[in-house]
């Protein structure tokens, strides 16, 4: 009698610990019954029979997934490496089990794969300019082709463009001759805007000479006003006028 309350004990234990399940709030479990799909069960607690019955687990939380550095020849024929970080969650258990075998790894080839595509559509510029469009636009065609699978892709963010040494020596060329054609724009426009107030201020002389003197006595002052052993004094130009002429 006692061996036969012990197996009815151990059968019991294995019977609880094949049957009995617990799924947490953001998990799910697909329930197989002779190989057949019955139902999506979860979060709690979940009874299968024994033998009968396989249940696996799904995970309905959101993924950040790295995508590996790929090599991107761009529409303007550079070389440069890409990688991003695409988010993602299961919505539908059913077809992230049964329509795909593994969604993890089909996602992240699916990334990488789109990843080079988009990027080589794009000119170099255009690469690292509107990272916005281009995130769109792998968010988009990433999100298409997972929904079949139960996938949603939420967001893709393109993380890092690595230039080669001679594109990045070439690029800083450039901007350094844009910045000194925006000098020489800006001291151009300068001259031209000084040039004009002198011959405002030489309009304003000849109308009125005595303002030169003026200017005459002012010049006086400030060069006093140094601590200078020298001191210079202006002679008017009225005073040279007869040995001009002559």
């Amino acid at each position: 009698m006692p061996t036969f309350l012990i197996l009815i004990v151990v059968l019991v234990v294995f019977f609880l610990a094949s049957a009995i399940r617990i799924l947490r709030e953001y998990e799910r479990g697909v329930i197989f019954r002779l190989g057949r799909v019955i139902a999506t069960k979860g979060p709690g607690l979940i009874i299968l029979i024994p033998i009968i019955d396989k249940m696996v687990k799904v995970s309905l939380r959101l993924v950040a997934m790295d995508v590996p550095s790929q090599d991107v020849i761009t529409r303007d024929n550079v070389s440069v490496k890409v990688n991003a970080v695409i988010y993602f969650r299961v919505m539908d258990p059913n077809n992230a089990v049964i329509e795909v075998e593994n969604f993890l790894f089909a996602t992240s080839q699916l990334a990488q794969t789109t990843l080079r595509s988009v990027c080589g559509q794009v000119e170099l510029d255009d690469l690292l300019s509107e990272r916005e469009k281009i995130n769109a636009e792998l968010q988009s065609i990433l999100d298409a082709h997972t929904d079949p699978w139960g996938i949603k892709v939420t967001t893709v963010e393109v993380k890092h463009i690595d230039l080669p040494q001679e594109m990045q020596r070439a690029m800083a060329k450039q901007a350094e001759a844009e910045r000194e054609r925006r000098a020489k724009v800006i001291n151009a426009e300068g001259e031209y805007q000084a040039a004009g107030r002198l011959a405002e201020a030489a309009g304003i002389i000849h109308e009125h000479p005595e303002a030169l003197q003026l200017r005459y006595l002012q010049t006086l002052r400030e060069i006093s006003a140094e601590n200078n052993s020298t001191t210079l004094f202006p002679i008017p130009i009225d005073l040279l006028a007869p040995f001009l002429r002559k």
